[in-house]
């Protein structure tokens, strides 16, 4: 009854404090737009050059009413949903065996970190050489790019296991398996939520590459078709929503992590 009294005496926060962040975030964005369509009020426009906000925003009604940015979207939708989940199945998979068994961890950890630390886009053409212009390509491409982040997440997340927990389960005669399924995954999961939000970021950037050089459709390659073209507006519109599909990937994922693992809000 005290507690109830206590928070109906508590001062209600405006809708301004209650979402303060994302309102500072939107008036960030809001800023910079603006700014960017004023600067042409001083500087002389080229089209050919550079496009402004007024111009971009419609070409991107032009490509929604058209339906092209539809079938773009989803063209590049199924290289990345295949390459992000085989980095997902393959990293996890192979950074719980690294943390698990130290020797394969030792005899591994030099390789992964050359892979992970050399620019791998460099690499995009030898790939479009071997599996030619398609899917397969794209998809190589994006999961190369993406499986990194997962495969060291998991490995840090099986080291900070706690031995403890090992030891209780061991005790009370649990198996392999037991260590796994109670232990183990559970603990290693936040880190695998918080590789995600990185891998998220470098799969959108190996739609992009993988879609520059092996691609005959997609939103990449529509970027690129575009910019050869010189249609400014529309090149910058489909970059736009490539950086809102990235915020919203990203944030999706931060929201999941925050009310499966509440306690590590704020790291």
């Amino acid at each position: 009854m005290a507690q109830d009294t206590a928070a109906e005496d508590a001062p209600r926060q405006s809708f301004a404090a209650r979402h303060r962040n994302l309102l500072l975030g939107l008036t960030s964005v809001v800023l910079f737009f603006a700014a960017w369509q004023a600067i042409f009020l001083f500087v002389p426009f080229n089209k050919l050059f550079i496009s402004k906000p007024d111009l971009i925003a419609a070409g991107l009604l032009d490509l929604i009413r058209s339906g092209a940015l539809f079938r773009d979207l989803m063209a590049s939708a199924v290289p990345f949903f295949y390459g992000l989940t085989a980095a997902t199945v393959v990293g996890v998979a192979l950074g719980v065996v690294m943390g698990w068994r130290t020797r394969v961890g030792w005899a591994l950890d030099p390789l992964m970190t050359v892979f992970y630390a050399s620019p791998l886009v460099a690499l995009s053409p030898l790939i479009v050489i071997f599996f030619g212009v398609g899917l397969a390509a794209k998809t190589l491409i994006i999961f190369f790019l993406s499986v990194f982040p997962f495969v060291f997440n998991a490995y840090a997340g099986v080291r900070a296991v706690d031995p403890l927990l090992i030891n209780v389960v061991r005790s009370l005669g649990g198996r392999e398996i037991d260590l796994y399924l109670k232990v183990i995954v559970p603990s290693v999961l936040p880190y695998v939520v918080a590789g995600a939000r990185i891998a998220v970021g470098r799969a959108l950037i190996g739609v992009l590459v993988g879609e520059f050089f092996a691609a005959s459709e997609g939103i990449g390659y529509a970027i690129a078709r575009f910019g050869d073209l010189f249609a400014l507006d529309k090149m910058f519109a489909c970059i736009i929503v490539i950086m809102v599909i990235a915020v919203a990937l990203t944030e999706g994922i931060r929201w999941a992590e925050r009310a499966a693992f509440p306690w590590r809000a704020g790291q």
